[in-house]
């Protein structure tokens, strides 16, 4: 398996990368799969830079906050406007109302919206694209949130989407390979509860769920990142990186 940094900025685009989006590949039966997690608030130019739009296989949106859905917008226009178009429809999971929210979003009549281009689907439990085997995980954010286990034979990657500490976020980590992980918010303020975690939370879920490799994103650009790694290293004995536009990691 192999993961792409698309994205990494928390919240909103920030100076330095998109917001969320990673892309996932993988070989399988000869050929190239390949799968986006969210498709946050300016990743799609971004992840032009990296792989043929036309070649991705699914998306799986974690929630519909902006800053992991909202360029689903601009794949709209390209797989509806596009010279070569119509493609074939394209798989989409998230959660209950994201072909709604998608066509409001685009100022679009709900009826079709953008159904005649994205064949939409709501999480109930796991899915298999391809080699990829993908469970959801019902964690603590303010609206309908998951995080994702994604397995390919005996590999795990976790992505723990956004969430406060909770069992859904510890369930999805248990014994993975590479756990991505969110590190919103510092320990030196007091933070709302069931929103983010800190470096440290993250690092605290790593270990407990005795993973192979922590990556730190979502860091929001008013954060100094190097504050979120340090706290991680503080309980985290494992290998940490700090996610960055264009990394790649195979395992």
């Amino acid at each position: 398996m192999r993961l792409t940094v698309i994205g990494c900025s928390g919240s909103y685009p920030g100076p330095l990368s998109a917001a969320s989006c990673y892309l996932l590949e993988d070989e399988f039966e000869g050929r190239t799969w390949r799968v986006l997690l969210d498709l946050g608030s300016g990743a799609f130019g971004t992840l032009q830079k990296y792989v043929d739009v036309s070649a991705i296989d699914a998306l799986c949106f974690t929630h519909l906050h902006a800053d992991h859905c909202l360029d689903l917008t601009g794949y709209y226009v390209v797989r509806r406007y596009h010279a070569t178009s119509p493609w074939p429809r394209l798989p989409v999971w998230g959660p209950a109302g994201t072909a709604e929210r998608m066509a409001k979003a685009y100022d679009l009549d709900p009826d079709p919206g953008m159904t005649e281009e994205f064949d939409f689907h709501e999480w109930d439990g796991g899915i298999t694209i391809g080699p990829f085997s993908i469970e959801p995980f019902s964690v603590a954010h303010p609206v309908t949130a998951y995080s994702l286990r994604i397995k390919v034979g005996d590999t795990v990657l976790a992505y723990s989407g956004d969430t406060g500490p909770c069992d859904g976020l510890d369930a999805a980590a248990e014994g993975a390979d590479l756990l991505l992980a969110e590190a919103s918010f510092v320990e030196t303020r007091e933070n709302p509860p069931d929103l983010h975690l800190t470096g440290r939370q993250a690092g605290e879920v790593a270990k407990k769920a005795g993973v192979g490799r922590l990556v730190l994103t979502h860091i929001p650009p008013w954060h100094n990142r190097q504050t979120a790694l340090d706290e991680a290293h503080g309980v985290f004995d494992g290998p940490i990186n700090l996610a960055e536009t264009g990394q790649v990691y195979e395992f």
